[in-house]
């Protein structure tokens, strides 16, 4: 297989895994079981999820008063789309 294929399905991956994870903190808290720490949350963002997590969170209505995930995930998708151009550029 290509490189390009490994980083698509890898990017859908990530994507789904924050996706459910987040909607999985949503129903954690509004139970008041165990929920998902901010710092893995973040990490998922981080790796590739901040794009579907952002989304998510914004139709769930979930931590959308958190300013570390309002400003911190667009970061994080600008940051996405920046490695994107580069490694469409350079590769």
């Amino acid at each position: 297989m290509n490189t390009e294929l490994y980083i698509v399905i890898f990017a859908g991956l990530i994507s789904v895994i924050s996706v459910m994870l987040t909607v999985y903190d949503k129903v954690a808290s509004m139970a008041k079981r165990w929920r998902i720490p901010e710092k893995m949350l973040m990490l998922f963002g981080l790796f590739g999820g901040a794009t579907a997590m952002y989304v998510t969170m914004q139709l769930i209505r979930h931590k959308t008063k958190h300013k570390k995930f309002m400003i911190g995930l667009p970061c994080f998708i600008i940051i996405h789309i920046a490695l994107i151009i580069v490694m469409y550029f350079v590769l």
